[in-house]
């Protein structure tokens, strides 16, 4: 068997594995309140597997770990509040890895005075301003406005995710900054979005697609620990196991992630994770009710 076609295999597997996730903790009514009542590595383990499923989906298309983990863990029962940092600080970890894999492998280059790097530290400046404003108001609105604009905004990123094909433009820098801080706004406001609009707009704003996916991780993973530190000293609580938990599957897929993005096509991947935010923000939405 190939390489693509393993891989593509892998991927089917892990959009299985995901929607049944999705499924159980939605409409079996028993299982959100004792999911964290399991034994810690039964609990551990869980965790794991599902952030390296999300971590893959991310790091070879860069969108989506946050995106598909927030809902997830909030129907499973956690608050937003454990929720956001303790993803913010696993994608710290796994976004740097494989930001740098994917330098390696030649996804992108990431040298000195590159157009690449340019643009990395571009949206990295910006970003910082969008997750400081969004951690703050993050830490002081109610959770269900929250949970509200988490359903909404995974919604209309899975929309502009299976609409962009039929949108093209220059390279602008101007779009880029204004991408990077709405970007980093929702990362820090709610744990997700940021890699649906940095990408996805960078492609549209002519980045070659195996560069904005590169950029984006290594750019993430910097926003990423910023909106850490920043939770605690907002007074935000990090939960470490659920931290833990999260960083170890995250990192364990990058590899394997980043190999996909050198070797396969991109166009099936977005279609995926298109309908995939679709499916998460009708979830959270729903949850509501």
């Amino acid at each position: 068997m190939s390489i693509p076609r393993m891989l593509k295999i892998i991927w089917a597997v892990c959009i299985i594995i995901m929607a049944a996730c999705l499924l159980m903790v939605s409409f079996y009514k028993e299982f959100t309140p004792q999911i964290q009542l399991m034994d810690y590595w039964v609990l551990f383990i869980i965790l794991s597997a599902i952030s390296f499923f999300a971590e893959y989906i991310d790091s070879s298309m860069g969108m989506g770990y946050g995106t598909i983990l927030t809902p997830v863990l909030i129907i499973a029962g956690y608050s937003p509040l454990k929720v956001v940092p303790a993803i913010l600080f696993s994608e710290f970890v796994s976004g740097i890895s494989a930001g740098l894999l994917h330098h390696r492998l030649g996804n992108v280059d990431l040298g000195r005075k590159t157009r690449a790097r340019k643009i990395m530290l571009a949206l990295l400046s910006c970003s910082i301003l969008g997750t400081l404003g969004a951690v703050v108001l993050a830490v002081s609105l109610p959770q269900r406005i929250v949970k509200l604009y988490i359903g909404v905004m995974i919604l209309s990123m899975g929309i502009l995710i299976l609409l962009g094909r039929f949108f093209s433009s220059r390279f602008s820098w101007r779009k880029i900054v204004a991408l990077g801080t709405l970007a980093a706004f929702n990362k820090g406001f709610s744990g997700g979005g940021y890699g649906p609009l940095v990408t996805g707009g960078q492609i549209l704003s002519g980045v070659p697609e195996k560069n904005a996916i590169g950029i984006t991780s290594l750019t993430e993973g910097i926003v990423c620990l910023v909106g850490v530190i920043l939770y605690q000293f907002a007074g935000g609580a990090l939960d470490w196991m659920l931290a833990v938990s999260l960083t170890v599957g995250a990192f364990l897929s990058t590899p394997v992630a980043t190999l996909t993005v050198k070797v396969l096509h991109g166009q099936t991947l977005r279609h995926a994770i298109g309908y995939t935010t679709l499916f998460l923000g009708a979830l959270t939405l729903i949850k509501l009710l």
